[in-house]
């Protein structure tokens, strides 16, 4: 029986190809998709969603959610996806007949987890609608089997800035509510979508040989993409953050190492803002450090920190999904 999926997304072109990846895939369900305001505004998140699901021929409802940080100011990553997230491609890439659904994502997915026990959630954006409907509704904790986020840095460098990715970054008060909420969550940093995890030339010559809508779409909506990566860090390649965390919600076996710790999200300094803390030596255990740990984390679990990824795999399933 295909499992339960509700993706929540800023819709930018690495959000484009995990869609993809779920919706292709005949052993994952999509019950909903929620936008959220990050890569680019909401308005424009929620038409490239339907694009998405047009393009994969689904019925899955897409519900608009929040248009700004809880308590930031909202700064889009145009930059690196282009004004439409998507390349800048014009009308190329526009949804014909979809309409999104008139329930707000908050309630989507308060009603999608309690509806559905065992849900997997799969965070691709800024982690405002999710912070939203655990506020209104904490009982969902309860129902969610996984909670996949693509976000943060696990001791290591940030995108955004040394210390911060960008999904938490952008809203790093929401973060901080899902990663001390017990939510069962599974962090995917942004390390992942550097080195072997990036589709070099020759990948991307193996999806343009695919030939098909999903593989030209997804090629497509990265050159820009492409080009930002490249003034970044140097690399020459496609880097797919959200494709690489769809790949470990669809096959957790590709995370071939991972452990548990707690993790708090820096919300006070400007120089590391949005910091994924990562309590990597479990100091909190420590009799010497536990008061401090447990006075700010009073009833947080231990998300499970992904450090080693199997490329190779990743990028097999994708060009399987891509077919």
């Amino acid at each position: 029986m295909p499992r339960p999926f509700l993706i929540d997304t800023d819709a930018g072109s690495d959000d484009a190809v995990a869609i993809l990846m779920a919706l292709r895939n005949p052993d994952i369900d999509v019950r909903a998709i929620t936008v959220v305001a990050g890569n680019v505004p909401l308005d424009q998140g929620i038409v490239n969603t339907l694009y998405f699901t047009e393009l994969c021929e689904t019925d899955a409802p897409v519900h608009a959610g929040a248009a700004r940080p809880l308590l930031r100011e909202y700064v889009s990553a145009d930059w690196f996806h282009g004004a439409d997230g998507l390349g800048d491609w014009g009308d190329r890439y526009k949804p014909q007949r979809s309409q999104p659904s008139n329930q707000h994502a908050v309630d989507a997915i308060i009603n999608t987890a309690r509806s559905t026990p065992g849900l997997v959630i799969v965070t691709l954006g800024p982690l405002t609608n999710l912070a939203l409907a655990l506020g209104k509704a904490p009982d969902i904790v309860s129902q969610v089997s996984r909670c996949v986020v693509m976000g943060g840095a696990a001791c290591t460098n940030g995108n955004v800035t040394p210390a911060a990715e960008y999904n938490i970054w952008c809203d790093p008060e929401a973060a901080r509510i899902v990663f001390r909420s017990g939510l069962p969550v599974e962090m995917v940093g942004w390390e992942f979508s550097t080195g072997d995890f990036v589709l070099s030339l020759d990948d991307i010559d193996h999806v343009r040989g695919i030939g098909t809508p999903y593989a030209d779409f997804t090629i497509d909506c990265n050159i820009k993409g492409m080009r930002g990566y490249e003034i970044q860090t140097g690399e020459i390649g496609i880097s797919l953050p959200d494709g690489v965390a769809m790949a470990v919600a669809i096959d957790p076996t590709i995370c071939t190492n991972s452990s548990q710790h707690y993790v708090d999200v820096e919300c006070a300094s400007e120089l590391t803002r949005g910091m994924t803390v990562v309590d990597k030596l479990n100091l909190a255990d420590d009799e010497r450090n536990a008061p401090v740990w447990r006075e700010l984390l009073p009833n947080a679990n231990k998300p499970t920190i992904c450090w080693d990824l199997d490329a190779a795999r990743w990028k097999a399933m994708l060009y399987r999904l891509l077919r």
